[in-house]
């Protein structure tokens, strides 16, 4: 499969929104205590994303093959953040490859190519949080350079 990775487009916001419907309901899956999921996510996603289109402060990155949108990242420069004790960074958002794009690479491909594009922007350290069930993704990012340096814990209080 021949792919290219981009900056994405207006026109790619359909798919980039599909794909991150398929995301967030993953996450529901894993643990719908912790995880929002609202009607029409996707649609929800689409306006969003068109706003973060249109911020210097945000990349968005298409994954193309053969006319379809197969994969995406979402990421974003943010201030420092006493609250986290965080001085400035990027924060990628989100990272998402059809299951049918899966196994040929392009993951690895997008996350170097997410990373180099924050570089570019200037930041110096990227956090991101990933699901403790995904075990795939979390190979990747170690694979990428990533460390765990937090953990998250939740707890339903009704």
């Amino acid at each position: 499969m021949s792919v290219s990775i981009r900056p994405a487009r207006p026109d790619d916001l359909p798919g980039i929104a599909r794909l991150a419907g398929e995301l967030v309901r993953l996450h529901y899956a894993f643990d719908p205590r912790r995880f929002l999921l609202v009607d029409d996510v996707e649609a929800d996603y689409a306006r969003f994303f068109q706003r973060e289109l249109e911020s210097a402060q945000a990349l968005l990155l298409a994954v193309e093959a053969e006319g379809d949108i197969v994969g995406y990242s979402y990421a974003r420069l943010e201030a420092r953040d006493w609250n986290a004790l965080l001085d400035e960074h990027a924060a990628l958002h989100d990272i998402f490859v059809a299951e049918a794009a899966r196994g040929s690479g392009v993951g690895e491909r997008l996350l170097e190519l997410t990373l180099a594009e924050l570089r570019k922007k200037g930041a110096k350290l990227v956090i991101l949080h990933t699901a403790t069930a995904n075990t795939a993704a979390q190979r990747l990012f170690a694979k990428a350079g990533f460390r765990v340096s937090m953990l998250e814990m939740s707890a339903t209080l009704d």
